[in-house]
């Protein structure tokens, strides 16, 4: 079916779009979590793994073949 009317779709201009993207984005921030251990932040970024609030050093895999030849090399 044919959209016959002169109502404009999407944001208008890209003005408009940005603002409404801005105000989207400060709405969503008021409800994010503040980060209250910033010294972790950078071993988070490095993909550090976390279970239950603790730093798990080598996450459990299952030896295998592949992984076996992974290491001898």
């Amino acid at each position: 079916m044919r959209n016959r009317s002169k109502i404009t779709k999407g944001p208008g201009s890209r003005a408009a779009g940005i603002a409404m993207a801005y105000k989207l984005i400060e709405a969503a921030q008021s409800r994010w979590r503040a980060v209250n251990a910033p010294h972790l932040v950078a071993l988070v970024r490095a993909g550090a793994k976390f279970e239950n609030g603790k730093l798990v050093e080598r996450p459990d895999e299952p030896v295998t073949e592949e992984t076996q030849k992974e290491e001898a090399a």
